[in-house]
C-alpha cells in the first residue's frame, strides 16, 4: 500500500473513534434493526417486482415464438396436454427403470428427482414406511403397506390409524393426479362440473373398513369419515355418522358442523327445513363451545343460494354476513361469490350488490381461504355482463384480478376462457368500435383470449351496425386461424355483411371481400364431405359468392361458382338471389360469353324465377348473337313461359 492509501485509512479510523466518542458523549443508544427473515425466492420475488407484466405476451407454458404459439382453443389445449404428456413419460422412465435414477448429485437431496419406492406383498415393512406414505399422500401404497401389516400382525398406533383414515378420506381411497400435473388437472376439473352434484364416495372401500376397525372412534375418528363422506356427496350417511356421535357423547371438531351444514340440500327439502336445520347444527357449534369460523360462514352461505330467489333469503344472507363480521371473521371471495349466486339469479331482478362487494374485496392482494374463491372473478364478471351489462364494474373486476397475485386465483383454464368471454363481450358491447379493435382486440386477441364462434359473431355484427367493414380482412384471417371457418352460420353472415355493404368502385375492400369470397368457395370446396362438421354449399351461398368475385371482376372465377350452380343443382339446397345471376349475365355480356349467359338464363328458369323474361331480353340486347344462340334462348324463355 502507497503513502497516501496509508494517510486515508488512518484519517477514517480517526473519523470513526470521533463518532464514537460523540455518541458516548451524547448517551446515543445505537438502535440495531431486528433481523428480516428472508426465504429462499425473496430475491427473485424482489426482481419480479421490477417487471410489469405484458398483456399481449402469450402463457409462459408456451414457446416464446410467434410460429410455435397455439392460436386457438384446441391446440391450446393439445400443446399444454402435450407438454405434460412429456413430463408424464418422464415419469414413467424412471418408475420403469429405478436403478438408473439413485445417483444423488444434489445436496441436499430432493426426493422428487429420485424413484418412488416399490412395494410388494414381499417387502418387509414397518410402521414407519406407513406414516412416510401417508406424509407423501400416496395412497395405494398406504392401502399396501397396511394390509401387508395386517397380515403380519404387527400393530399399528392409533394416530397413525387416524392419520391413514384421514388420507383415505380426503381421497375417497384412491390415487389421485400429482400437483405436478396441473394442465390435466384443470382440463378434468373443467370437463367434470356435473359430476360434483353426484354421489361419488366409495360405500364399503377401505376408508370405512379401517374406520370399523378402530376398536372405540373417538370425535377426531368421525370427524375424518364424515367430512369425507361429504365432500363425495355421500350426505345421508355422514349425517348419520354425526347423529352417532353425538348419542356416544363425542364433540366433532368445527370442520365437521360446517360439513353438515353444506349438505343440508341434500338432507332436508324446502326453505323452512333447510332453515331450521343450519340454525340447529349453529346452535350446536356453540353448546360445543366453538367458534364460528370461515369455512362456517361459506357453508351457510353455500345452502342459502340452494334455497331460491326469495327476499327471505336475501334477507338472511346479509344478516348472517353481519353476524360473522361482529365475529371479527373477514368473508373470502368464496363467500362473495355465494352472495351474487343468491342475488343475481339469471331471471332474477336485478341487483346492485356486486359494486357494494367492490367495495369490500378491491385494492386488496387476496390469496386462497377457500376452495372455491376461484369462482369468484368468472361470476363476478358474469354479473357485470349478463345480469347488469356495467362496463365500470367490469373494468374494476379486472383491475383487482391484475393487482398483485390476484391473478392466482382466476381458477383452471376453462373458469379463465369463460372470465375473458364475459369481459370481451362487455368490451365489445359498450366501447366505440374502433376503440374497442385498435386497444383491445389487437392486444388480447389472440394470445390472451381467442373468441369463441359466439363471440366472432358479435364481432361481425358490431362490424355491420359501425359501417366498419375495413376490419372483414382481419376478421376473416383470424377465423381461418381459430378454426371458425367451418362454421356455417358465420360464414354465411360474413358473406351477408360483405355482400349488403358493397364498398364504392375505387375502394381496395372491393378486392378483398371477392378474394376472402373466393378463398371461402376453396376451403368448402376442398374439405372432406364425410366429416361431421364439414360446411355444405347452399344456393344462398352460392349466390352471394358469386356477387362478391363479380363486383371484384373476376369472371372466371365467377364462371366455376355458377357452374357448381348448374352441375350440383339437384343436390344444392336453396337458389341465389335473382340479383346475382343478373349481374351474372351482365359479365357475360361484358366478356362476350352467350354461352354461359344461357346457361345461367336456362337456370333461372328451372328455379322458377319469374323475371327470366327480362335476362334473355338484356342478353339478346347487348350481344349480336347467332341463330344457334338465338335458338336456344328461344327455348328458355318459352320453357320459363309455358
Amino acid at each position: 500500500m502507497n503513502i497516501s492509501g496509508i494517510l486515508w485509512k488512518r484519517s477514517q479510523t480517526l473519523k470513526n473513534h470521533h463518532l464514537i466518542a460523540r455518541l458516548v458523549s451524547t448517551n446515543e443508544k445505537i438502535e440495531i434493526p431486528k433481523r428480516i427473515p428472508r426465504g429462499p425466492t425473496d430475491i427473485l420475488r424482489a426482481l419480479e417486482s421490477t417487471i410489469q407484466r405484458d398483456p399481449t405476451a402469450a402463457h409462459y407454458k408456451y414457446h416464446d415464438d410467434p410460429y410455435l404459439i397455439p392460436s386457438n382453443n384446441l391446440s391450446k389445449r393439445s400443446f399444454a396436454m402435450a407438454k405434460e404428456a412429456g413430463r408424464k413419460a418422464a415419469h414413467w422412465v424412471r418408475s420403469e427403470n429405478p436403478e438408473l435414477f439413485n445417483h444423488r448429485e444434489c445436496e441436499p437431496p430432493i426426493d422428487l428427482f429420485f424413484p418412488k419406492m416399490a412395494y410388494n406383498e414381499n417387502t418387509d415393512v414397518t410402521e414407519d414406511d406407513l406414516k412416510n406414505v401417508i406424509d407423501r399422500g400416496e395412497v395405494s401404497d398406504a392401502i399396501l403397506i397396511s394390509n401387508l401389516l395386517k397380515t403380519k400382525d404387527i400393530q399399528v398406533s392409533d394416530e397413525i390409524k387416524q392419520s391413514l383414515l384421514e388420507l383415505l378420506c380426503y381421497n375417497n381411497s384412491s390415487d389421485t393426479l400429482s400437483d405436478e400435473f396441473i394442465e390435466e388437472r384443470w382440463f378434468k376439473q373443467s370437463s367434470s362440473v356435473k359430476e360434483k352434484q353426484r354421489k361419488t364416495w366409495k360405500d364399503g372401500a377401505v376408508a370405512e373398513e379401517i374406520f370399523i376397525s378402530i376398536d372405540s372412534p373417538n370425535a377426531e375418528t368421525y370427524s375424518a369419515l364424515i367430512q369425507g363422506m361429504v365432500k363425495y356427496n355421500q350426505a345421508a350417511r355422514a349425517y348419520q355418522l354425526f347423529e352417532e356421535a353425538q348419542q356416544k357423547g363425542l364433540v366433532p371438531n368445527v370442520d365437521t358442523y360446517n360439513a353438515i351444514i353444506r349438505v343440508a340440500n341434500f338432507l332436508k327439502e324446502g326453505f323452512d327445513l333447510r332453515w331450521r336445520f343450519v340454525i340447529n347444527i349453529l346452535q350446536s357449534i356453540k353448546q360445543a363451545g366453538y367458534k364460528p369460523n370461515l369455512g362456517t360462514l361459506n357453508a351457510v352461505l353455500y345452502t342459502l343460494s340452494t334455497m331460491g330467489t326469495s327476499q327471505a333469503v336475501k334477507g338472511y344472507t346479509l344478516k348472517v354476513l353481519k353476524e360473522f363480521k361482529n365475529l371479527g371473521i373477514e368473508p373470502s371471495l368464496a363467500s362473495w361469490y355465494h352472495v351474487l349466486v343468491i342475488f343475481c339469479k339469471e331471471r332474477g331482478p336485478k341487483s346492485r350488490i356486486l359494486e357494494n362487494i367492490l367495495i369490500e374485496v378491491e385494492n386488496k392482494n387476496h390469496h386462497i381461504r377457500d376452495l372455491i374463491d376461484t369462482h369468484f372473478f368468472v361470476t363476478a364478471m358474469d354479473v357485470a355482463k349478463n345480469h347488469l351489462n356495467n362496463l365500470s364494474l367490469g373494468e374494476r373486476i379486472h383491475q383487482l384480478l391484475l393487482l398483485g397475485n390476484n391473478y392466482n386465483l382466476i381458477g383452471d383454464s376453462y373458469k379463465e376462457s369463460i372470465y375473458y368471454r364475459h369481459y370481451f363481450s362487455l368490451l365489445l358491447t359498450n366501447t366505440p368500435f374502433e376503440e374497442f379493435m385498435e386497444k383491445i382486440y389487437n392486444n388480447m386477441v389472440p394470445y390472451i383470449y381467442i373468441p369463441e364462434p359466439i363471440i366472432m359473431r358479435e364481432v361481425i355484427k358490431q362490424i355491420e351496425l359501425n359501417g366498419a367493414t375495413e376490419h372483414i380482412p382481419r376478421i376473416w384471417s383470424d377465423m381461418i386461424i381459430f378454426n371458425h371457418h367451418n362454421r356455417e352460420d358465420l360464414i354465411n353472415y360474413l358473406l351477408t355483411v360483405m355482400v349488403e355493404n358493397e364498398p364504392p368502385k375505387d375502394s381496395k375492400l372491393i378486392e378483398n371481400f371477392g378474394n376472402i369470397a373466393w378463398d371461402i368457395y376453396n376451403t368448402i370446396d376442398g374439405q372432406n364431405e364425410e366429416r361431421f362438421n364439414s360446411v355444405q354449399f347452399s344456393g344462398e351461398m352460392l349466390g352471394k359468392l358469386l356477387t362478391l368475385v363479380l363486383r371484384n371482376n373476376d369472371f372466371q372465377n365467377g364462371c366455376t361458382i355458377m357452374e357448381k350452380l348448374d352441375s350440383k343443382h339437384s343436390s344444392i339446397v336453396g337458389v341465389p338471389s335473382f340479383e346475382s345471376l343478373s349481374l351474372f349475365v351482365d359479365m357475360c355480356i361484358k366478356n362476350k360469353s352467350p354461352s354461359k349467359a344461357i346457361n345461367c338464363i336456362q337456370y333461372a328458369s328451372d328455379c322458377g324465377f319469374p323475371d327470366t323474361l327480362a335476362l334473355g331480353a338484356k342478353l339478346n340486347e347487348g350481344l349480336t348473337l347467332d341463330e344457334n344462340h338465338l335458338d336456344k334462348l328461344s327455348k328458355c324463355v318459352n320453357l320459363k313461359l309455358s
